[in-house]
């Protein structure tokens, strides 16, 4: 019986606030802004890019090159920028290979969450995607828990897996879709406000050895 398990994408399986941090360093250099200006664009990026950011960008710095520019460049330096660990990888392989229908539910624009995907290598070690702007909804909804496994060729009917960061939108959307769920701490506490996930796990890399191990047979926090 094929089991299934879709993961978050941004802080999950890939460094996003690292890739963020160099981007702004190397945006505000290119456009000759001041030093402060590197912490603002973070912000200004931090929790939700897409095209209409970077027209804000361009008004508030009064920037020559045009929005569509600018966005098209901020998609290329991340995709640049952003790495999977190899031990990541070779475990979604092995997930793959141990009968597992393997899934990434992301937020985010369409064209920058495809160009990670690609300039990762993780695109092709995947069933299925679903990405928040394709879909018409955002994590926690549950429609993009469903495109992803739709997209794995199944349904959260069948039950499955949601690994990721983000306690509200993977763990508690992920739960709330029926799924049972593995969250990467990384490094921190959980919110005593939500319901507690069935694992918790420092990184990615420890969910899939979870995963491959069939330990998540057990509903139980480590």
């Amino acid at each position: 019986m094929q089991r299934l398990v879709l993961f978050d994408l941004d802080n999950t399986l890939i460094d996003r606030n690292a890739a963020i941090q160099d981007w702004a360093a190397q945006f505000a250099a290119r456009h000759s802004l001041a030093h402060d200006a590197s912490t603002q664009l973070v912000e200004s990026v931090q929790k939700r890019a897409f095209p209409a950011t970077f027209e804000s960008i361009r008004a508030q710095y009064r920037l020559r090159p045009s929005t569509d520019s600018l966005w098209r460049q901020y998609c290329s330096d991340i995709a640049a920028a952003v790495r999977c660990p190899e031990r990541v990888l070779a475990g979604m392989d092995a997930l793959r290979a141990t009968g597992w229908r393997v899934g990434i539910a992301t937020n985010g624009a369409t064209d920058i969450q495809n160009a990670k995907l690609q300039a990762t290598g993780l695109i092709g070690r995947v069933d299925g995607v679903g990405v928040s702007e394709s879909v018409g909804a955002r994590k926690p909804a549950t429609d993009v828990f469903e495109a992803a496994a739709v997209a794995c060729g199944s349904h959260l009917s069948q039950g499955g897996w949601m690994v990721g960061d983000n306690p509200a939108t993977d763990i508690d959307g992920g739960r709330r879709a029926g799924l049972r769920t593995i969250w990467v701490r990384n490094g921190r506490a959980w919110p005593d406000r939500l319901a507690a996930p069935d694992h918790c796990v420092p990184d990615a890399e420890a969910a899939i050895a979870l995963l491959l191990a069939d330990g998540c047979s057990r509903s139980v926090t480590t």
